[in-house]
C-alpha cells in the first residue's frame, strides 16, 4: 500500500458548505474548469438501465469521427488510464509538470517510478542519452491550471526522442476540445505515443465519467485487459455517443467558450487579479493573497480552486448573467 497522500481537487462543494455554514443550493461553484453549459442530455430509454453495456453500440465509431482517429479505447474518464498506465511499465524515470494535474505524478509514484518534476513542464536535456534520461514524459496540453500549450511540432520531436529508446510520451488533452487544431490525434497510433481525452470539460459531462485513450494496438489491448469488462456504464455510453455526434452543439460551444474565457480574464483584470494563464474554460491567477481571496469569496458562497505552490487561484466560468454579476460583486466587496 502506498503512503503517498492523494491530491486534492476542485468541486468539493459539500466540504465547503460544511466549513462555511452555507447550504449547498446557495453556492456558485467556479472551482472545476468544467463547461457550465452542459451538453443537453435527453431522457434515456428505460432499457439502458437494465442491460449490461456492450461494445458495438456505435460509441467507438462516434469517438473516432469526433477525434479524427480510429481505435479509441473508452474509459471511465481519462483518470482510469492515468491510474493504470504506470503499472504497465517497469519502474523508471518519469517527467511531469511541476505545476499541473497532480494525479499524474501521484499515480507514477504509487507504481514505484521516480518522478522528476519539470519547471514549466519542459524536459530540456532530459530526453538526451545519459543517466538522467527520462523513460516517460507526461505533458498536459493545455496545462491545467496554467493554460500553457505546446506546439504539435515540439511534442512530436519529444515523442521521437523518447520512442527511439522505448520511452513513452503521454499527452493529457482533457482541455483540448475547444482548440482541436492543437491535438495530436492525427498522429495517434505511433509507438510510444499515448493520448488521453475526456468528455468532462468541454461537454460539461464530468458526472458521466467518460474518457478515451489512443495508443498503439498492443499497448491499447494490454490496458483494455487490465481494466476488465464494462469500463463504461450503459447510460454513459449512450450519452457520450450522442454528444460526440452533435456537431451543431460543438460548433456553438467552440464559438461561445473563447468569448466567455476572455470575459472572465477581463473581469479579473479589472479587479487587480490579472491572469497569468488560462484556457477558454478557466483563468489562473498568481497571487500571494490566494488563501485570503479564496476565503473571502467562500464567505459569500463562491468556491474557487486554490493552489498552495505557487500561491494561486483558478476561476471557472460563471454559467449565466446572474452568476457573472454575483462574481463581480463578490470580487469588488472582498476585504483583501
Amino acid at each position: 500500500m502506498s503512503d503517498h497522500a492523494p491530491p486534492e481537487h476542485g468541486g468539493r462543494l459539500r466540504q465547503a458548505a460544511a466549513r462555511f455554514g452555507i447550504p449547498l443550493s446557495d453556492w456558485l461553484d467556479l472551482s472545476t474548469g468544467i463547461n457550465p453549459h452542459v451538453w443537453p442530455v435527453p431522457p434515456l430509454p428505460v432499457d439502458v438501465w437494465g442491460r449490461l453495456p456492450e461494445d458495438g453500440d456505435g460509441l467507438e465509431a462516434a469517438a473516432a469521427c469526433y477525434y479524427g482517429a480510429p481505435d479509441p479505447l473508452p474509459l471511465a474518464g481519462s483518470q482510469a488510464a492515468i491510474q493504470a498506465l504506470p503499472r504497465l511499465r517497469a519502474p523508471g524515470r518519469v517527467g511531469v509538470p511541476q505545476i499541473g494535474y497532480q494525479e499524474h505524478a501521484h499515480a507514477w509514484r504509487c507504481a514505484g517510478h521516480r518522478v522528476i518534476e519539470l519547471a514549466d513542464g519542459d524536459p530540456g536535456s532530459l530526453l538526451d542519452a545519459g543517466p538522467e534520461r527520462l523513460d516517460c514524459l507526461i505533458v498536459i496540453n493545455p496545462n491545467n491550471p496554467t493554460g500553457r500549450r505546446w506546439p504539435v511540432a515540439t511534442l512530436l520531436d519529444w515523442h521521437a526522442r523518447l520512442a527511439a529508446h522505448g520511452g513513452w510520451l503521454v499527452v493529457d488533452e482533457a482541455f483540448m476540445d475547444a482548440t482541436p487544431d492543437g491535438s495530436l490525434t492525427p498522429d495517434a497510433g505511433r509507438p510510444g505515443l499515448i493520448l488521453l481525452r475526456s468528455l468532462g470539460k468541454f461537454f460539461g459531462l464530468a458526472g458521466a465519467r467518460v474518457g478515451f485513450l489512443y495508443a498503439e494496438s498492443r499497448l491499447r489491448e494490454r490496458l483494455k485487459a487490465r481494466l476488465g469488462p464494462w469500463t463504461l456504464a450503459g447510460p454513459s455510453r449512450l450519452i457520450a455517443r450522442q454528444a460526440l455526434a452533435d456537431t451543431a452543439w460543438q460548433t456553438s460551444a467552440r464559438a461561445a467558450l473563447p468569448l466567455a474565457g476572455a470575459r472572465l480574464a477581463a473581469l479579473l483584470t479589472e479587479q487587480g487579479l490579472t491572469p497569468a494563464g488560462g484556457t477558454s474554460l478557466f483563468q489562473w491567477v498568481l497571487t500571494p493573497r490566494a488563501e485570503q481571496i479564496q476565503i473571502a469569496l467562500a464567505q459569500q458562497g463562491i468556491l474557487v480552486r486554490r493552489f498552495a505552490q505557487p500561491a494561486s487561484l483558478r476561476f471557472g466560468l460563471p454559467g449565466d448573467e446572474s452568476a457573472w454579476r454575483r462574481l463581480a460583486q463578490a470580487l469588488e466587496s472582498r476585504e483583501t
